[in-house]
């Protein structure tokens, strides 16, 4: 699939973000994975097959900055690795609780610099986080470690969205979602369903083996 230069900020094919010649490309795919389901993967293959990226680095979040209740993280670590981490060109880093405390995608995204300088990063983000931009901590910062690559989501508006601050810096492109949808999946609805045992519907959104370990370990409230 051709990637145009003319593209909106934003899209996959963004061509603003083209990284110096010969950095490693890498997109951070960070999220709670609470747990991780088809839709991350979907987002996750997506991406490295259309966008100008060698790697997806998947970050879960250690402790969520708007204070969502999570699975311990050690648990969460081990189900990506087991849905994302199989797939060629995607890792899965535990750099988040290595920093320990709140995570913040600035701070993480500071240190994955400074510890790669060989790195051109960019930020995978659906478009359902843009209405949370307003509330992250330094977006301006983080748009130029990581200009994000911002999928389109079921359910979700797919129109252009501001940029936070855009007084202070001045008027930029808008950050557009690519055009193709992914499916609509809400890791609450699937938490709700592991508690119920309605497995037939779990297992139309999570991968096998993420059923599997959740189950033996009784996350979620499911029984083995």
């Amino acid at each position: 699939m051709a990637l145009k230069a003319e593209e909106p900020a934003g899209a996959p094919g963004d061509a603003r973000a083209r990284a110096p010649s010969g950095a490693r490309r890498v997109a951070v795919f960070g999220g709670s994975f609470n747990p991780p389901h088809v839709a991350h993967v979907l987002a996750a293959t997506y991406a490295l097959s259309v966008a100008p990226i060698d790697e997806v680095l998947v970050v879960p979040v250690f402790r969520h900055p708007f204070s969502k209740e999570l699975a311990p993280f050690e648990h969460r670590l081990a189900m990506c690795e087991l849905a994302l981490g199989w797939l060629p060109r995607v890792s899965v880093s535990a750099v988040e609780r290595d920093l320990g405390g709140e995570s913040l995608t600035l701070r993480t995204l500071e240190h994955l610099a400074a510890a790669h300088p060989d790195w051109a990063m960019r930020l995978l983000v659906g478009a359902d986080v843009l209405p949370d931009l307003p509330r992250w901590h330094r977006f301006d910062r983080i748009e130029q470690l990581a200009p994000p690559i911002v999928l389109g989501r079921s359910g979700f508006a797919a129109s252009p969205a501001d940029h936070p601050g855009e007084a202070a810096g001045g008027p930029r492109s808008p950050l557009c979602p690519a055009e193709v949808l992914l499916p609509q999946i809400s890791s609450t609805e699937i938490r709700r369903a592991f508690a119920a045992g309605d497995l037939d519907a779990v297992r139309q959104r999570v991968p096998a083996a993420v059923i599997t370990y959740a189950r033996a370990h009784g996350l979620y409230g499911s029984a083995p």
